[in-house]
């Protein structure tokens, strides 16, 4: 049987366009026992409940670190803190939530420091100049809006499954939850979502001193 070529679509991209550039995920040079990593988020939930960020859908946090001596600066949208977004078809941007200090967020909060989280902050902030630090949650079949953040962000995944998914510009990663340590590049538009059946839980820290290229 012949093919008429005349008919065929060609699919290929463009060669400069054909390899997705994966630097706005990179991997780091540490990793942590992820099964005590789940041990340590399974004692805390037992008793904290999530901040919505003040009433934001399909937003949870749990801080993990405070402003010293203050705990009002992990309540409602202290717990998200700014972002930039293009809500609508005009494509402008604007702000969201309320500016927070990052580099005064550097008090562990006492009620945690019996968990392995404590041998976790204290290893990651020996290497990184770190802002709050935080569990994320991300439930089954949700969606983060599209928008940018102040800063690079540490993510090391505690409960993950093939449907969560991070976008940064218009590359996909899953990172999955084996004790491993990224950091991403939230300062271009990005996206989280969770496209699984069991929530999505992430330790993420603000990261003050790293750059991309």
């Amino acid at each position: 049987m012949s093919i008429d070529n005349t008919k065929v679509v060609d699919l290929n991209i463009k060669k400069e366009n054909k390899l997705l550039d994966f630097s706005d995920f990179q991997k780091q040079n540490i990793k942590f026992d992820i099964s005590k990593l789940q041990e340590a988020y399974n004692q805390i939930v037992q008793t904290k409940k999530f901040d919505d960020g003040g009433g934001v859908t399909h937003f949870g946090a749990i801080s993990l670190t405070q402003i010293p001596g203050d705990p009002d600066s992990i309540k409602g949208n202290k717990a998200r803190g700014v972002y930039w977004t293009k809500p609508d078809k005009s494509g402008k941007e604007v702000s969201r939530d309320i500016e927070v200090d990052e580099s005064a967020y550097s008090e562990f909060i006492k009620d945690y420091e019996n968990t392995y989280f404590k041998e976790v902050y204290d290893v990651l902030s020996s290497k990184y100049k770190l802002g709050r630090v935080r569990i994320l949650l991300k439930e089954p079949r949700s969606t983060l809006s599209w928008h940018r953040d102040p800063e690079p962000r540490l993510h090391i995944p505690i409960i993950s499954n093939p449907g969560c998914l991070m976008v940064i510009d218009n590359v996909a990663k899953h990172m999955p939850a084996d004790g491993s340590v990224w950091v991403t590049n939230n300062t271009k538009y990005h996206n989280a979502f969770n496209g699984g059946e069991e929530n999505r839980i992430h330790l993420v820290a603000c990261v003050l001193n790293h750059k991309f290229n």
